[in-house]
């Protein structure tokens, strides 16, 4: 009996531990140590077994998959600093403000080209809500509505390539998958790239805008006090010479950035870390030619890369710690058979899995969901024959949902802190509801037709 009640206790311990505050790498790896040490006292756990962390740690070193995230990163910051934004969101508002709910829609094609170029999404939704929250309200926008469409755009750098976020979820997927194919005796090889899921999550990003779209244009339609139209006198600001050339000046550039990422990837030109490089020379080039970027500016940009991913792969060290320790428990096997011995087979265990990851998305971040959590419960369901890629789809939209789900999204805390205090804490709970129902349509949508995952990483890599 304490066998089995050990790895619970050890999970159950880390959730508690994380949720009182302490930083979370090491957490994970104080908490594995100490369930380690009493195991082997008791004479439940083999710490001959922590002589795997060594070799553990040489495999995170030698992963080049994961040298795309520094990388990533530094082209995320570099835009940020650039002030990109900025210009994108008052061309677009501009070419789109004729209409009731044009500048929302602005505001969320601006939130996609952001999260294709950039992929950090805190920084997306901070800067957004800085920059055009102010700005619908002053055009007489309904505050949730307002704050519902920078929110749900804001996200969106979670699930548009080349996120951050995927890379990850891409890398843990790919170990999954290969532990499952060895657990069914298949040594044939075969595996999952980031590229794979890059390309599987691209439609289905590209279909979430869509559908943000289309309910804000009938939203503002149905209802025209929730988003009346830009003044005539603002929208000449600039006549259409004027404003043609601003657009190109202001678009032009990150797409061909966007072009040069996902465009060598999808030619099969370049690995995702090979694309990460043309993104970070191709960001400093968008920086220069703004004239945004000198010798002060760049000190900051490798200070903030160097925070964020040192933040990264020590969450990532103590995770690989956690998952030694829980499966010297015997743990996966443990979760393994409570998953197959759900009535339903594979879609219960599947729906569970999702559940269990949404809840937990209120009080975890994204890197420790990813870390702990599927390592474990990924080899299980891809075992039941799950396609990987529509799975970690799946995953990055279930916890995107999460993230924006009240009371507790971290997305919310991201714009309550830069909000004015006119904006209620319930008025962006409101506004963000239909944008949820979204999420969720789309990922019922997923369910029934798969392809819509999978068809262009098959177009892509066809040997895959």
């Amino acid at each position: 009996m304490i066998e089995l009640l050990l790895p619970i206790l050890l999970f159950a311990t880390l959730i508690v531990v994380l949720l009182s505050g302490y930083p979370v790498a090491f957490s994970l790896a104080g908490v594995s140590l100490f369930f380690a040490l009493l195991g082997g006292l008791l004479g439940y756990f083999d710490l001959d077994l922590l002589g795997a962390f060594a070799s553990r740690l040489y495999g995170i070193m030698g992963n080049e998959t994961l040298l795309a995230i520094p990388l990533f990163v530094f082209m995320g910051v570099v835009l940020e600093r650039s002030k990109i934004s900025e210009e994108l969101l008052e061309v677009m508002g501009l070419l789109f403000g004729g209409v009731r709910g044009g500048v929302g829609i602005a505001i969320c094609i601006v939130g996609a080209l952001l999260a294709a170029s950039t992929g950090i999404v805190g920084a997306t939704v901070v800067t957004m809500g800085l920059i055009s929250l102010p700005v619908m309200l002053r055009l007489k926008y309904r505050p949730d509505f307002a704050t519902g469409i920078v929110t749900a755009s804001g996200t969106l750098g979670q699930i548009i390539p080349p996120s951050i976020i995927l890379i990850i979820l891409g890398d843990q997927i790919s170990s999954a998958y290969q532990q499952a194919k060895l657990a069914q005796g298949d040594y044939s090889g075969g595996s999952v790239t980031v590229g794979d899921l890059f390309m599987g999550a691209l439609f289905p990003g590209m279909l979430l805008v869509f559908f943000y779209i289309i309910y804000i244009a009938v939203a503002s339609y149905l209802k025209p006090d929730l988003a009346p139209a830009m003044p005539v006198e603002e929208r000449q600001k600039y006549n259409r010479r004027e404003l043609f050339v601003r657009a190109l000046r202001a678009l032009v550039p990150p797409l061909l950035l966007i072009l040069g990422v996902l465009g060598s990837i999808m030619a099969g030109a370049a690995t995702p870390t090979e694309a990460a490089s043309v993104g970070c020379m191709g960001g400093l080039a968008l920086a220069g030619f703004k004239r945004q970027i000198n010798r002060e500016v760049l000190r900051d940009v490798m200070q903030s890369t160097l925070k964020i991913n040192a933040m990264v792969f020590m969450i990532l060290i103590g995770a690989s710690l956690f998952s030694l320790v829980f499966r010297g428990y015997e743990g996966d096997a443990l979760v393994e058979g409570f998953l197959a011995d759900l009535p339903g087979g594979q879609w219960t265990a599947f729906f569970v899995v999702m559940l269990v990851m949404f809840v937990l998305g209120f009080f975890l971040d994204f890197f420790e969901i990813t870390f702990v959590v599927v390592p474990i419960v990924g080899p299980v369901l891809l075992g039941m024959g799950m396609d990987p890629i529509w799975l970690g789809v799946m995953i990055a939209l279930n916890l995107q949902t999460s993230f924006l789900t009240p009371p507790f999204g971290f997305a919310l805390f991201y714009l309550r802190g830069v909000c004015p205090d006119s904006i209620k804490t319930t008025e962006i709970y409101r506004g963000v509801i239909p944008f949820i129902a979204i999420q969720l349509l789309l990922i019922g949508v997923l369910v029934f037709f798969p392809e819509l995952a999978t068809w262009l990483p098959g177009v892509v890599y066809p040997e895959s």
